[in-house]
C-alpha cells in the first residue's frame, strides 16, 4: 500500500452534501467521499453515467485540516426578467417562467491536505491522470478552481505519517504568550480518519461521525449514495510545520519538488 497527497486550496470550495436540486445548495466543512472519487473518475475520464466507480471502493482518504475556512452564502439567481421561453428549462424541457432564486455555501479562504490511500497499482494510475486529467479538477463545483499546487506528491510510502509529520502547514503557527514565534513546541489540527487511529496515538477524544457520502453511481437522475463513518481527531504536530505568510507557498513548492529530486 502506498499513497498520494493532494492539497485543496482556493478562493472558494463547496462540498454539496444534502442539496442536490434545491433552493439552498449546502456545503460541508470538509471535501466529501463522493466529491473526491468524482473528482478521481473526470480525471480518468470516467462519465457521470458510466460504470467503474467499484475501482475506487478500497481507496482509504483522510483529511488534514489545514484551514476550515469561513462560511460564505450566496444569493444566485438565474433567467429572471426574461420571457418564459428564455427562462431556466425544467427536467421535462418546459421553461420555469420566472427567475431560479438559490442560496449557494461556500467555503472561503479554506486549505484541506488529502492523503490519498490504496494499491501501488492505483495510486500509480491516479497520479498519472490527476497529473495529465480528461476533466479538469475543480473544489466542488465548476467555478471552484484549485489554486497550486495541487498534487504535492505522486507516491509516498505512508501518507498519513507525511501528513502529521512533513507536509508543510498553510497556516501561521500561533504567537506565544510574549508575542514571539517559536519554531519548538506542538500546533492542534483537526483530522478526519475513515479508519479509528490506533489505541494511544491520540491523545484528545476521538469524535465519531456519520455521513451519506459514499457514491453508487453519479448518473444526472439517478445520484445514489451510502454512509460510512468517519473519525475526528485534533492531533499536535510539530510546530515547525507552519510559518509565516510570506514562507508558506514557497515551503509547499520545497516540499512538492523535494520528489522530482528524489
Amino acid at each position: 500500500m502506498s499513497g498520494l497527497l493532494l492539497r485543496l486550496a482556493g478562493p472558494l470550495q463547496s462540498w454539496g452534501e444534502r442539496s442536490a436540486f434545491t433552493p439552498v445548495r449546502d456545503t460541508a466543512p470538509f471535501p466529501t467521499r463522493s466529491a473526491l472519487i468524482g473528482m478521481f473518475a473526470a480525471a480518468e475520464g470516467i462519465g457521470r453515467s458510466e460504470a467503474g466507480l467499484d475501482r475506487y471502493q478500497d481507496l482509504q482518504l483522510t483529511v488534514r485540516v489545514d484551514r476550515p475556512g469561513v462560511r460564505l452564502v450566496d444569493y444566485h439567481t438565474v433567467g429572471g426578467g426574461f420571457p418564459k421561453d428564455r427562462t431556466a428549462a425544467t427536467s421535462g424541457g418546459s421553461n420555469k417562467g420566472a427567475a431560479v432564486i438559490t442560496r449557494r455555501h461556500y467555503l472561503s479562504d479554506a486549505v484541506f491536505v488529502v492523503a490519498v490511500t490504496g494499491s501501488d497499482q492505483t495510486i500509480e494510475r491516479l497520479a498519472a491522470a490527476l497529473t495529465r486529467p480528461h476533466w479538469a479538477p475543480y473544489l466542488g463545483r465548476r467555478s471552484c478552481i484549485p489554486d497550486e499546487p495541487f498534487l504535492l506528491r505522486r507516491h509516498v510510502d505512508h501518507p498519513e505519517e507525511e501528513l502529521r509529520t512533513r507536509v508543510p502547514l498553510s497556516r501561521t503557527a500561533p504567537r506565544t504568550q510574549n508575542g514571539r514565534d517559536e519554531e519548538i513546541g506542538t500546533i492542534a489540527v483537526d483530522f478526519l480518519r475513515e479508519q479509528p487511529p490506533p489505541a494511544g496515538s491520540v491523545e484528545a477524544p476521538v469524535d465519531a461521525i456519520d455521513v451519506n457520502d459514499v457514491p453508487v453511481s453519479f448518473a444526472q437522475h439517478g445520484r445514489t449514495h451510502t454512509g460510512r463513518r468517519l473519525y475526528r481527531t485534533v492531533e499536535l504536530l510539530p510546530r515547525s510545520l507552519a510559518g509565516p505568510p510570506t514562507t508558506q507557498m514557497q515551503r509547499l513548492i520545497d516540499y512538492a519538488h523535494l520528489e522530482e529530486s528524489a
